[in-house]
């Protein structure tokens, strides 16, 4: 029974140092700007007349995978993605409460690591 216990006594002392002292603090959230092998593009959503639109949704499609992803644009009526392959092209689309943009390429054919695409939005019919 003493062997016992001092079996687990000194199983928990070793246990606990590692416990205690491995751990490690979590690291840093990722940086939000493009790494060196990708690409990003960012722009404007306007209306019609030219304003600038809050919440327009912003739909970029991989047109390799068909993956979609989507931006809600903010005050400014800003977007932009970031860590796109330099390899795929790209469309660029905006909605807004029933109205939509012109769909739009990011062609692999541009070799810019920041494009601009500004989305203007057409009346809704």
């Amino acid at each position: 029974m003493v062997t016992l216990r001092r079996s687990v006594l000194l199983l928990a002392l070793g246990i606990v140092p590692v416990i205690i002292f491995g751990q490690q603090p979590a690291p840093p959230p990722p940086a939000r700007t493009p790494d060196t092998g990708a690409r990003s593009v960012h722009g404007k959503v306007t209306n019609p007349a030219g304003v600038v639109v809050n919440g327009a949704v912003v739909l970029l499609k991989d047109t390799k995978t068909l993956q979609v992803r989507s931006f809600i644009t903010p005050k400014d009526g800003q977007y932009h993605f970031y860590g796109l392959s330099m390899n795929v092209d790209y469309q660029l689309r905006a909605e807004y409460q029933g109205a939509a943009s012109n769909t739009k390429t990011l062609s692999v054919f541009d070799s810019k690591k920041d494009s601009e695409i500004n989305l203007k939005l057409k009346n809704a019919s």
